[in-house]
């Protein structure tokens, strides 16, 4: 449908918490999936960058992801539990900020429960990259940026000086 502005680091509407989505309202909801389709591939395009993005991003405050790894999949209402106590450590990027690494740790391990479109419960474990990337997106919807997970003062750097760390 459309190309939507992404919101930068710096505007308070990042900090939101989203609220679950309803079954009643989860048709009315087809217009932003496809805008969060068109806006991560728009994204893609211009930095070579972008595995996920969470829907308050683009000013939609519902709890919804949009991934696509090899294929497009819309993660409705997500929750992560059996969060492993292995951390893993990891300079994260993100689409609010694209000219920005932050150091984070994350754990290495956890599982995923959401809704499809379908409105069929799916569930899934995740490890080492999926796991640190749907973390990363379950942030945006409870309002957490990865700036505020940062490891500590020195764990921040410009994607310009990534050969350097």
């Amino acid at each position: 449908m459309a190309i939507r502005e992404i919101l930068q680091l710096g505007n308070p509407d990042l900090y939101k918490i989203c609220e679950p989505v309803t079954r009643a309202e989860a048709a009315s909801l087809s217009g932003a999936f496809t805008d969060l389709q068109d806006t991560m591939r728009d994204f893609r395009k211009r930095y070579g960058a972008g595995r996920a993005i969470a829907a308050p991003q683009i000013g939609v405050f519902k709890r919804v992801i949009y991934m696509e790894i090899d294929e497009p999949v819309i993660i409705i209402n997500p929750v992560l539990s059996d969060l492993s106590d292995e951390m893993i450590e990891l300079w994260d990027d993100c689409m609010s900020f694209p000219d920005l690494l932050v150091r984070v740790r994350r754990h290495r391990s956890c599982r995923i429960t959401y809704l499809d479109q379908q409105w069929q419960e799916q569930s899934q474990d995740l490890k080492d990259d999926f796991s640190e990337l749907l973390q990363h997106e379950v942030d945006h919807l409870d309002g957490i940026l990865a700036v505020s997970r940062v490891i500590d003062e020195r764990s921040f750097a410009l994607k310009s000086q990534r050969a350097r760390l």
